[in-house]
């Protein structure tokens, strides 16, 4: 008999910015000359604010998913991204494992339906469930 598989608790997401106002205005200021790019970004915001199907989808999503910024990421997801920057992390009952690494961000080309399906994949590869809000 296999072993159940690890129920992930939490998604969360690391921004390729940091939270700060001046990291913020860096980083929009870049990406409009074309000289900055953040994958996640590209789902989660428009050109100034977060996407209102971001807000829906995330408040539908089976588990909480939270995001946040290079520099004020949990020490555990930090560990587990080793670096990498933009990163999709499930928090399971066992540990932090990375779900969509930047390369796999960047082939979602700005889509949420691509991401959700990249999480997916993700999870699957890993052997992970779903854990009930």
């Amino acid at each position: 008999m296999s072993s159940p598989a690890k129920r992930i608790i939490r998604l969360v997401g690391v921004y390729d910015a940091d939270s700060t106002l001046r990291g913020e205005v860096a980083y929009w200021i870049g990406a409009r000359l074309g000289r900055r790019h953040c994958s996640l970004c590209d789902i989660t915001h428009g050109s100034i604010r977060v996407r209102p199907e971001w807000n829906a989808c995330r408040s539908g999503l089976p588990v909480p998913f939270d995001t946040f910024h290079r520099d004020d990421q949990p020490h555990q997801v930090r560990a587990v991204a080793n670096g990498q920057a933009p990163v999709v992390v499930a928090e399971t009952e066992v540990g932090h494992v990375v779900l969509v690494d930047p390369v796999r961000l960047n082939d979602c080309s700005g889509s949420l339906d691509k991401l959700l399906l990249a999480i997916e994949h993700g999870a699957a590869h890993h052997g992970l469930a779903w854990a009930p809000l």
